[in-house]
């Protein structure tokens, strides 16, 4: 029971991250910036807390660190992205669901997870539930009309496509720490330090001529610093995914706390009042509830 309350808490912390971004604003570089910084922070505490075991920092550990930090680190630009384009109370249903279908494949193919066939009985149909309700999250009416978000056909076909490297990205990261067999607490602090690098370059890079060292919308602006509360969410999240994927295997561990999706779904409805038709929000809502069923059938299927 401990371990699938550890599973548990990611669900709730990035839940409840896009929400609290969304609500603080600033450009997608200063909610990267937040969210790592803060990251940073509670990976050194760790450190200090409970320093590196023996013999920890081998090339395997960074090598591990930068195929974990870095897809990351370009997932989560992507999809706070997409908040942007079409809402978080869309974005969170599909990225979810594209998360569930890739890290479930990688754990069964990689891993070992599924070796009975009762576990394929069951997680085949959940899968398939997976792919359903995320189409049911696309839908949208051409008469439509929404508050303040271009949620135009295009920018859904698009929203997807960067969902889907997203989830690409998503997808190394939560499985990166079985790959290679390392220590999630050792990982924690090159992690950051990692996630810290990749999105300083990216947003320094990306920025437009006198953006990056704007006082409040800079890369290391006010909104950065006041992001570093959606940070916490993250590093929250983040320790706990970590070591939750390690004690309940790749499927269940990064089921569990995509179940993060009811959380930022319901919360983009209610706190951010993301505005939907009847129709979309009947099409929305059911398939938030296949999304959540699939992931709780994949979860079943732990050998």
């Amino acid at each position: 029971m401990p371990d699938i309350m550890i599973g548990l808490v990611p669900a709730v912390a990035w839940g409840m991250q896009g929400i609290v971004m969304q609500k603080l604003g600033g450009r997608t570089a200063n909610k990267q910036m937040g969210m790592v910084l803060t990251a940073l922070v509670v990976a050194v505490g760790v450190l200090i807390v409970r320093p590196p075991t023996a013999g920890a920092w081998t090339s395997t550990l960074i090598v591990a660190a930068v195929l974990n930090g870095v897809p990351w680190t370009i997932g989560q630009i992507l999809q706070i992205r997409t908040f942007e384009m079409i809402g978080v109370s869309r974005t969170i249903p599909i990225s979810t669901g594209m998360q569930l279908f890739g890290t479930t494949l990688v754990g069964v193919a990689f891993f070992n997870e599924w070796v009975h066939g009762w576990q394929f009985g069951i997680g085949v149909p959940a899968l398939i539930l997976l792919v359903i309700g995320v189409w049911m999250t696309t839908f949208q009416e051409k008469t439509a009309a929404h508050d303040g978000l271009a949620e135009s056909g295009g920018s859904i076909k698009k929203g997807i496509l960067l969902l889907l490297v997203s989830s690409m990205g998503y997808v190394l990261y939560a499985t990166s720490g079985l790959i290679f067999e390392v220590d999630p607490l050792d990982l924690l602090f090159p992690q950051a330090v990692v996630m810290v690098i990749a999105t300083g370059a990216i947003a320094f890079g990306t920025a437009k001529k006198g953006e990056a060292f704007d006082r409040e919308t800079g890369v290391f602006g006010s909104k950065s610093w006041v992001n570093m509360l959606t940070g916490i969410c993250f590093a929250v999240g983040n320790l706990a995914a970590m070591i939750s994927v390690q004690r309940n295997g790749a499927a269940v561990g990064w089921t569990l706390s995509q179940m993060n999706v009811i959380v930022a779904t319901i919360g983009g409805l209610i706190i951010l009042k993301e505005r939907k038709t009847k129709k979309e929000l009947v099409f929305v809502l059911g398939g938030l509830v296949l999304v959540a069923v699939g992931g709780i059938l994949v979860g079943v299927t732990k050998n």
